[in-house]
């Protein structure tokens, strides 16, 4: 965490000598210094497991909260509320059955799971800059409808343009059929990520304009208005959270599963594009 203590910073004066004092016991006031959550004592007496928001850090300003990647950048106010305003829109649009509203991202996972809650005082959370990702990976590109729809790709390493268009021509072939059989549009919400809008991807979006697809782009740095964010969250929290993985395969198998577990528990629909081999 970059804190440590070290017990003997301060000393007492003795005539001239200056004797350092003996370590002392840490103090709960401390965060670092509690090598466990609640006293051993109460455990033993009462025969309980003290939960991490009943400890004495908690009743000293701390919390154990999420710990979260923070941008290195934040939006502009004034740009983001006209968006925001624009999205309540088409939310608005889909509640009442006029066009389908898919949300779509893209997620990494590695073959070990990093920390994901810490204490943090009350009313913050602590935040860890994003630092380029290292190692071995499995890339997931989802879309998702709320409630009704998760379609998604898997792929090693990152998405590209090339298997971003793939992932985007399935979609729009969906969506020709969905304007044919009930005259709605589908409109897909995403972020401004390069591939995004690559000169590839671009001589693409009359296409899927006139196959009833339409894209509609969240301002820069306002991940939290991409509801598919949360299901990142919840899938790498309680799916994948606390395993190690020996390797690619095991990895992606392992995100599958648990993408078909919050499936089977949300009760929605869940379809996957596999990319055919070369």
């Amino acid at each position: 965490m970059g804190c440590t203590w070290t017990g003997n910073e301060t000393a007492m004066e003795r005539g001239r000598l200056a004797v350092p004092r003996r370590p002392s016991r840490p103090r709960p006031t401390d965060l670092y210094q509690r090598p466990t959550l609640g006293s051993t004592r109460t455990r033993a007496r009462r025969e309980v497991e003290c939960r991490p928001d009943t400890s004495d850090s908690a009743k000293k300003g701390y919390q154990w909260k999420r710990t979260r990647h923070s941008q290195q950048q934040s939006p502009d106010p004034e740009y983001e509320r006209l968006k925001q305003a624009d999205l309540e829109t088409l939310e608005l649009a889909a509640q009442e059955g006029h066009i389908d509203l898919k949300y779509l991202d893209e997620a990494g996972f590695c073959l070990y799971s990093p920390v994901s809650y810490s204490y943090s005082r009350v009313g913050t959370q602590k935040q860890l800059e994003q630092v380029p990702t290292r190692g071995k990976r499995i890339s997931i590109l989802g879309l998702w409808q709320p409630d009704k729809t998760f379609q998604y790709a898997l792929a090693q390493g990152g998405f590209d343009g090339e298997s971003y268009i793939k992932v985007m021509d399935w979609i729009a072939q969906k969506a020709a059929v969905t304007l044919k059989e009930t005259g709605r549009l589908t409109v897909v919400v995403q972020d401004n990520c390069s591939i995004h809008k690559r000169d590839i991807v671009r001589e693409n979006w009359q296409r899927w304009q006139d196959q009833g697809l339409l894209l509609f782009f969240l301002p820069p740095y306002s991940a939290k208005m991409n509801r598919i964010e949360d299901q990142w969250r919840q899938l790498k929290a309680h799916e994948i959270s606390g395993q190690m993985f020996e390797d690619e395969y095991d990895l992606a198998m392992a995100v599958i599963k648990g993408v078909e577990a919050r499936s089977q528990t949300g009760g929605y629909s869940l379809e996957r594009l596999r990319f055919k081999s070369a």
